[in-house]
C-alpha cells in the first residue's frame, strides 16, 4: 500500500496550518466549514500548480522539483475532495435506502 500520498497531504496540511493562523476562524462552521476549507485549499493548490507550470513553460527560471511537488499536491488535494464527495453520496444513498 502506497502511503506517500497520505504523508504528502499530511505534510501539506501541517505546513498550511502553520502558515495560516486564522484557519481556526475560517473553519468555524462545523462539517460544512471543513468541506469549504477543503475545497478552497484544493483550489489554491491547483492555482499554485498552474502558476508554476506556466512559468516553467515560459522558460522562466523555475525548479522542476518545485513544479512536480506543486502538481502532486494539487492532484492529491483534488483526489481528496473527490473521495469525500463520493463518500457523501454513498452515505446519502444509504440513508435513502433505509426503510421508514
Amino acid at each position: 500500500m502506497d502511503v506517500s500520498a497520505i504523508r504528502a497531504a499530511a505534510s501539506a496540511s501541517e505546513t498550511a496550518a502553520r502558515a495560516q493562523p486564522e484557519r481556526g476562524a475560517r473553519g468555524a462552521g462545523g462539517f460544512a466549514g471543513l468541506l469549504g476549507d477543503l475545497i478552497q485549499d484544493a483550489n489554491q493548490a491547483n492555482a499554485a500548480s498552474d502558476r508554476l507550470t506556466e512559468s516553467l513553460a515560459k522558460g522562466e527560471p523555475t525548479d522542476i522539483h518545485d513544479v512536480m511537488i506543486a502538481i502532486t499536491e494539487a492532484d492529491t488535494s483534488f483526489r481528496l475532495v473527490v473521495e469525500v464527495r463520493n463518500r457523501l453520496i454513498d452515505a446519502y444513498q444509504e440513508i435513502q435506502r433505509m426503510p421508514m
